[in-house]
């Protein structure tokens, strides 16, 4: 059975690969080592051939791609662990920002995340919702590509010209609902929505991959930017959850992890995450594990994981927790009462005085149920410590062999293209009918000035002929009673 090393107490304390996909946590205050633990488990699930997803929100996580150095601090701690095959090494590394300024861009189709899933990230109400599908089905049933925000945008304005035509196939659409929808849609754009919106989108297999070596693939989320927009980043992490989801098939439990997902800055995922995705996270975690997929949360403090999330994380790590106020002890006090407790460990104690690299570590046995809390020295990481300079952090972006794939947007006809075609085809049509009025009334003004001179005419020849008839008859008559005078 393949194991993750983790450190060592009284005696050594692995990670079973088949109970990795049941989550876990690491917490601890500022400088107590997390960073160097979610490096120490991500390089040996790499070393097993399982892909990780790491969000970097510090820039710090990247140099799991460079070989460390074996100096007398790690040689010491190699030994006192006593770790056999210890050797530095650097990982397979692809890099990914939203942004696409520190890593490949990463981006997504509005059409691949779908109207409940957007609804849910906008915080839309029912009614709302109800119209976002109406016009989702709009758009299917007319061929029209949702790529980014802007085809949105004219798709929900198509709705809003034609609302009584649409309103009589997919139910009441009320101007006031759409320009709401509009308004999010806005705000979601000053959030970053502009950069992860469009093609070409992300495909999980280019992330769900081994080396030629067939170790695991380690990607970096490159986040130190996106962090900054709670909402976005949520919905971005959110989303790549939900398609491994999607994508991943039923495995149930297997002899280890198909990937390992790992949410580092846990807390400001959370701070200001929308209910309705805490919600979606919670019901993502509890249902992802059947896919093989492990997730760990990374945080300052564990109770910064809402409790419904943090009942589902099996393994768990705790570095050191600092006490300085009443209500940080009580929450150290709530945070030891979660361990199984140790007969010869004071859990207590043991967390406010635990030192940099050490942790209190509870694990899943073999049967699934937590281990003891255990004291641990952490295992040192293989990679380097060192932060990658500009050079070789745009060299290891611009290696990967996905980067030509990612590299440009694309933007292919789409809703936007075809709808703001049809505006100008209809308005077209418009001038053309107005022209063709406009003609017809001119040809009916002619028509008419026309027939007035006809009119005007044939009056003057009957009153001209009128006259002369009259003239003639006078001369006859003149002649004829001329004659009968004479007589």
């Amino acid at each position: 059975m393949e194991k993750v090393l983790i450190g060592k107490g009284t005696e050594k304390v692995y990670l079973l690969a088949n109970k990795a996909n049941q989550h876990g946590m690491i917490a601890g205050a500022t400088g107590t080592g997390k960073t160097v633990t979610l490096k120490v488990l991500a390089e040996q699930f790499s070393r097993m051939g399982v892909p990780c997803i790491l969000s970097d929100v510090k820039g710090d996580l990247i140099n799991i791609s460079q070989p460390g150095v074996e100096n007398e601090n790690v040689k010491s701690r190699v030994e006192t662990i006593d770790m056999e095959d210890f050797s530095v090494e650097g990982f397979p590394t692809q890099v990914w920002d939203v942004y696409g300024e520190k890593g490949m861009p990463l981006r997504v189709t509005i059409s691949e995340m779908g109207p409940t899933f957007l609804g849910r990230i906008m915080e839309l109400n029912d009614t709302q919702v109800a119209v976002l599908n109406a016009a989702f089905r709009v758009a299917d049933e007319n061929g029209l590509l949702l790529i980014d925000t802007k085809d949105l945008r004219s798709l929900l304005n198509e709705l809003l010209e034609n609302k009584e035509d649409y309103s009589k196939l997919y139910g009441s659409i009320a101007p006031q609902t759409v320009h709401a929808i509009l308004r999010k849609l806005v705000y979601l754009e000053d959030l970053g929505g502009t950069n992860f919106f469009g093609e070409t989108s992300i495909e999980m297999e280019d992330m769900i991959k081994t080396d030629s070596n067939g170790r695991g693939m380690v990607n970096i989320l490159a986040a130190s930017k996106l962090i900054n927009n709670p909402v976005l980043y949520s919905m971005f992490l959110l989303y790549l959850l939900s398609e491994l989801f999607e994508t991943l098939p039923e495995v149930g439990n297997p002899e280890k992890p198909k990937l390992v997902f790992f949410f580092d800055e846990a807390h400001l995922l959370f701070e200001s995450c929308p209910k309705s995705l805490q919600e979606k996270i919670e019901q993502l975690v509890r249902l992802i594990r059947s896919k093989g997929v492990g997730v760990y949360f990374i945080t300052q403090n564990p109770l910064d994981i809402p409790s419904d999330i943090a009942g589902q994380l099996g393994n768990r790590i705790i570095h050191g927790l600092r006490a300085f106020t009443p209500k940080d002890q009580k929450a150290i006090n709530g945070i030891a009462e979660t361990f199984r407790a140790n007969p010869n460990l004071d859990t207590k104690e043991a967390i406010v005085s635990l030192g940099t690299g050490e942790a209190l570590v509870s694990v899943l046995d073999e049967s699934g149920a937590p281990t003891m809390a255990e004291r641990v020295l952490i295992c040192p990481p293989r990679s380097t410590f060192d932060p990658l300079n500009e050079s070789q952090w745009n060299g290891l972006v611009e290696s990967s062999p996905l980067y030509g794939k990612y590299k440009e947007a694309v933007d292919p006809e789409s809703a936007y293209e075809i709808l703001e075609r049809n505006i100008a085809l209809r308005q077209r049509e418009k001038e053309l009918e107005e022209k063709e009025k406009l003609l017809e009334k001119e040809n009916k003004k002619s028509r008419g000035r026309k027939n007035s001179q006809q009119d005007l005419l044939g009056k003057s020849m009957n009153s001209f002929l009128g006259t002369m008839s009259r003239a003639i008859g006078r001369e006859i008559a003149r002649n004829v009673l001329g004659s009968l005078k004479r007589r």
